[in-house]
């Protein structure tokens, strides 16, 4: 098992992405608002006002997606993400990290 964690940094396709997640039998994943490191320094502290100007085209906010999946299907949805989102290894794209799980309870 592995734990899969996104970052969607445009929040105008996590439709698509939940949409794909069915269409490969996930039908469990946790989604949370999350805020990059760099929109806090240039917004909410004043010593870093000065990347204010860096950080104007950036988003106000980003979706992390989490689910545990049985190895088979990370290269599929990594895949399908990237059809989505384009290549994540493309600047603004998102992140996506999978861990290994040891343990997991309360999961089918």
């Amino acid at each position: 098992m592995q734990l899969l964690l996104f970052i969607l940094n445009k929040e105008e396709h996590l439709e698509e992405i939940l949409e794909m997640f069915l269409e490969l039998d996930i039908t469990g994943a946790t989604i949370i608002d999350s805020i990059g490191m760099g929109r806090i320094l240039a917004h909410d502290i004043p010593i870093f006002a000065g990347f204010r100007n860096l950080m104007q085209e950036s988003r106000p906010g980003n979706k992390t997606i989490f689910t545990v999946l049985h190895e088979e299907k990370i290269k599929s949805v990594i895949q399908g993400i990237e059809q989505i989102c384009g290549c994540l290894d493309d600047p603004g794209s998102g992140i996506l990290i999978t861990l290994p799980v040891s343990n997991a309870k309360g999961i089918k």
